[in-house]
């Protein structure tokens, strides 16, 4: 299996509303988010590619457009806007448009990452 990645990165804010008024993710709150991308593929396509870098190009048109510098919260129209959902929703929104996506990683700090893949 042939595998390739590709990053992404935005700086958003975001609250946890259901947590706890004690709980510091629970105050408005931001990020500067990396997002990776993973596709693959069993063969290579006719130019030696699982899939063209330049074809990820959309993902970041929507990053760009539709999350950076924007609140999450309003975003995606939930209280509860984790990396994890963040993971699965750009999951979706590659898997529809490239098939190969095979997993989607956020990171919200150096020190942690979270990982949706089905």
């Amino acid at each position: 299996m042939f595998r390739i990645t590709k990053e992404f990165h935005f700086s958003a804010s975001h609250q946890l509303c259901r947590l706890p008024d004690s709980h510091p993710c629970a105050r408005l709150h931001g990020h500067n988010y990396i997002v990776v991308v993973e596709l693959a593929a069993p063969g290579l396509d006719a130019h030696g590619f699982v899939r063209d870098y330049h074809d990820l190009g959309a993902l970041k048109a929507y990053i760009d457009s539709r999350f950076d510098h924007r609140h999450l919260n309003d975003v995606l129209g939930s209280d509860m806007v984790t990396a994890e959902r963040l993971a699965q929703h750009f999951y979706d929104w590659c898997r529809a448009r490239l098939p190969e996506t095979t997993a989607v990683r956020v990171s919200e700090t150096p020190k942690t990452w979270a990982e949706y893949r089905p």
